[in-house]
């Protein structure tokens, strides 16, 4: 098999047991085991979910800087569509069959919007770009869950890992959740959190193997923040932006621990800003605009329809360009920066949308939450599959070989990360019940590699953190011992242990006491 570079010393462990076990196991294991390393080698692999009309693949396109995804309805938004890193840009339509057909772009870039060939005989697209976001994340953009079309829709539950979905014959579960399956989920809400969007993330298979999202391979993100109306929020100030960060913290009480965080993004803002479609001829729009009487443009931001059918200047299939690009909120926006800065450029307004977009913040939190922790995710999914595969032989012997070595693996320090992103899935699911305060201190132990953070202990000094971390240490052994209920003291020893590692690593810091 070909070998890939592998990411991270944790990936790497995983990838050293997959190549000692694999000359001891039969042929069968040894395919599977054999996927678990190709995954390894490939970019953390996320999924943006939501529901139908949510704005996802706005996002995706946001996300990526480029306006490829299609965001209008046809054939290829009702499947799943994997954007890779490739050096010659191209697309591919993965038959059911294994078979695979080139797909061109269209003339501005995009994906066409029909296949080319039957839907019921499409797997999925794989499109590849040169692009540097994708050289450490593969992008799948999803159908929308709550369509009426039930085999989009089970498409996207056998990529979230749930139960929907024909199987493919062509490959056995083990390999078809290693080529499949997401690592890590953005999962897109609107302006309310629904039954399904709890029970969607309730079905993500994802670090754990076959355990729902948690905070680690999980985030959220509140849509379309420039529909909110301010009045509707109680507390607010009255503004849009704060409605909206409101907002999304409710919903981030909703969604919690299934998610690290929900964060408002205006994707219609953040695409139009990053994909390059905003022009100088957009930007003369708006400042000529802005030349327009303080009642005229009073008058035409009160609706879209106002808006393109005022009597203006400005030739109403510029502004209705304007509202595909922008929307209202966008607009005013816009509009204030030129009243600012009467001379602004086309680069400055794209930088005040970008910043108006809410995708700054999104950008960093996928930087925290995923790429700073892929190498812990990957290599928790890749032990998953491991396991999974021990679990699938009919072999007893081999069975006992692979869960030895597992064991064996977790055994060492280095490795205990994965034990504690197992024990922090187990709680964030429910699967282990703490007190709400345990709880929180479970989440926040594992949910970040900041030490200060781990401990919530950000103004501490050295000292006090390296006493608190050793205090908790033996309090958690503890509670191990006595008080807790068997599944909870197995987390309990988990949490132990890695206190009392973050204990040894603060006493050997350089600003620490010995």
């Amino acid at each position: 098999m070909t070998t890939r570079r592998i990411r991270g010393p944790l990936s790497g462990a995983v990838a050293r047991l997959c190549t000692e076990l694999r000359g001891g196991v039969g042929a069968t294991a040894a395919s599977g085991l054999d996927e678990v390393l190709h995954r390894l080698g490939e970019p953390l692999q996320l999924a943006v979910v939501g529901r139908i009309k949510s704005g996802k693949s706005t996002l995706v396109n946001a996300l990526i800087g480029r306006n490829v995804a299609p965001t209008d309805v046809g054939e290829c938004t009702r499947v799943v569509t994997r954007f890779r890193y490739g050096t010659v840009d191209r697309v591919e339509v993965v038959l059911r069959d294994g078979d695979r057909r080139s797909l061109p772009f269209t003339p501005e870039g995009a994906i066409p919007a029909e296949l080319g060939v039957e839907r019921e005989r499409v797997s999925h697209l794989e499109v590849y770009l040169t692009n540097e976001v994708l050289r450490d994340l593969t992008v799948i953009d999803t159908p929308g869950l709550g369509s009426t079309d039930d085999s989009s829709v089970s498409r996207t539950e056998v990529v979230l890992g749930g139960s929907g979905g024909e199987p493919d014959d062509r490959l056995d579960p083990v390999s078809r959740s290693a080529v499949a399956r997401a690592e890590a989920v953005l999962y897109v809400v609107t302006q309310s959190v629904r039954a399904d969007d709890r029970h969607a993330l309730s079905s993500f298979g994802a670090a754990t193997g076959d355990r729902p999202a948690g905070p680690v391979n999980a985030l959220a993100v509140l849509n379309k923040v420039d529909t909110v109306e301010p009045e509707s929020v109680r507390e607010g100030d009255g503004t849009v932006w704060n409605s909206a960060e409101l907002l999304a913290g409710r919903q981030a009480r909703q969604l919690k621990p299934r998610v690290a965080d929900v964060l408002p993004v205006i994707g219609l803002l953040a695409e139009t800003a990053e994909t390059g479609v905003f022009t100088a001829s957009d930007a003369e729009a708006l400042r000529r605009l802005a030349e327009l009487d303080a009642g005229t443009r009073q008058t035409m931001l009160i609706s879209a329809d106002l808006f393109t059918s005022w009597e203006c200047d400005v030739p109403s299939g510029t502004r209705t360009r304007l509202l595909e690009l922008l929307d209202l909120y966008g607009v005013r926006r816009a509009l204030e920066a030129v009243d600012a800065d009467p001379g602004i450029t086309a680069g400055g307004l794209r930088r005040v949308l970008h910043e108006s977009s809410g995708l700054s913040e999104v950008s960093r939190g996928l930087d925290t939450i995923f790429r700073s922790r892929a190498d812990g995710i990957k290599a928790a999914a890749g032990l998953a599959s491991v396991a999974a595969v021990a679990q699938r032989s009919g072999d007893p012997a081999e069975r006992g070989r692979i869960h030895d070595a597992v064991e064996a693996l977790l055994a060492q320090p280095g490795a205990h990360q994965l034990r504690l992103l197992e024990a922090l899935t187990l709680v964030s699911a429910g699967e282990v019940k703490l007190p709400p305060d345990l709880l929180d201190e479970v989440l926040r132990l594992g949910s970040s590699d900041n030490p200060a953070e781990r401990l919530g202990m950000l103004d501490g000094s050295p000292e006090r953190m390296v006493e608190f971390a050793l205090e908790r240490a033996n309090w958690w052994r503890s509670f191990a011992s006595l008080g807790s209920t068997p599944a909870q003291s197995r987390v309990a020893h988990v949490v132990h242990r890695a206190y009392f590692l973050l204990w040894q690593q603060l006493r050997g810091g350089p600003n620490a006491r010995r």
